[in-house]
């Protein structure tokens, strides 16, 4: 592999593109004023919380497909630094090369920077700062200012507001700096979609893959929803979140039987967790079983208890 060729690799990496549209996408949420914002081509940065799962990513990409704009998506972790964001240098055949940067690439180009779950970055992606203000940002080892082209705007994806995590559920999520969030100039709050866009994701997916079982869609979605209600009451340390509603549905769809396919979707979860969550399944599929399960698990509970009586 010559020189060239390496260094062309690498650049690739992080090209501006405008995301495919996908036709079982289904517009929900902040969409249309993220719409709105990414149209004007005004700096505005942007910023999304919401739980892991409920399309946040997606959404933006999707967004970007709709109105044909370019974007440049960074994974930000704790290790993210300035050589990461905006370029360094590589060794390509025993000697140093300069590779741009993701950073660079959105200033350039116009484009939207995604930065993809940015709660996990530390204070290393302070260095964001100027570029958050719509200025423009100097590449102190090669000596060039790089001015943002018109359209470049930043948009930016956590499942917290900054502010760490309590409940322990996203682990690696940091308490962010007070300047850094500032700069955002808005945050929406993504919540799962509603009972009537997930049944059309549902309906769509299954509509690819064949199937049309209406009472299945309206199960898992009362099963999805009815996860997300215990939850929030401290019922279960888990929800099911839109993707892994998808990922059942894949299942089934690749499996046609759909306890297989919600037991292998829930082998993720430890045992305490997943028995839960499928005992919560069968009272939405089959609420007569649920009964008979639930008295079986009463005369489980009581045998334990009188085996832990001291003998006479």
């Amino acid at each position: 592999m010559t020189k060239n060729t390496i260094k062309d690799k690498f650049s690739r990496v992080y090209d501006a593109y405008v995301p495919e549209v996908d036709p079982l996408y289904v517009e929900f949420g902040a969409f249309n004023d993220i719409v709105d914002i990414l149209k004007s081509t005004l700096f505005y940065p942007v910023y999304i919380q919401g739980l892991s799962g409920n399309g946040k990513t997606f959404m933006v990409e999707q967004i970007c497909a709709k109105i044909d704009r370019k974007i440049v998506r960074v994974n930000i972790t704790k290790n993210t630094d300035e050589d990461d964001l905006f370029g360094g240098f590589r060794l390509v055949n025993g000697q140093t090369e300069w590779f741009e940067g993701p950073v660079v690439k959105a200033m350039k180009e116009g484009a939207i920077l995604l930065l993809d779950e940015v709660d996990l970055g530390t204070v290393s992606i302070m260095c964001l700062q100027p570029v958050l203000e719509g200025k423009g940002v100097l590449l102190k080892k090669v000596g060039q200012y790089i001015t943002p082209a018109p359209g470049f705007n930043i948009v930016a994806t956590a499942n917290t507001k900054g502010r760490g995590d309590e409940k322990g559920k996203y682990i690696g999520t940091n308490y962010m700096n007070e300047a850094f969030l500032e700069r955002f100039s808005v945050t929406f709050e993504q919540e799962y979609p509603a009972v009537e866009i997930e049944t059309k994701i549902l309906n769509k997916l299954f509509a690819k893959g064949g199937v049309t079982d209406p009472t299945l869609v309206a199960d898992l979605i009362k099963f999805a929803n009815t996860s997300r209600e215990t939850y929030y009451r401290g019922g279960v340390d888990e929800v099911i979140s839109t993707r892994r509603l998808v990922h059942i549905a894949n299942s089934y769809i690749i499996f046609k039987n759909i306890d297989k396919a919600v037991d292998l979707c829930l082998n993720r979860f430890d045992s305490t967790v997943k028995t839960a969550l499928n005992q919560l399944w069968v009272s939405c599929r089959a609420p007569e079983k649920a009964e008979v399960i639930e008295e079986v698990q009463e005369a489980v509970d009581d045998l334990s208890g009188l085996k832990e009586l001291e003998p006479l």
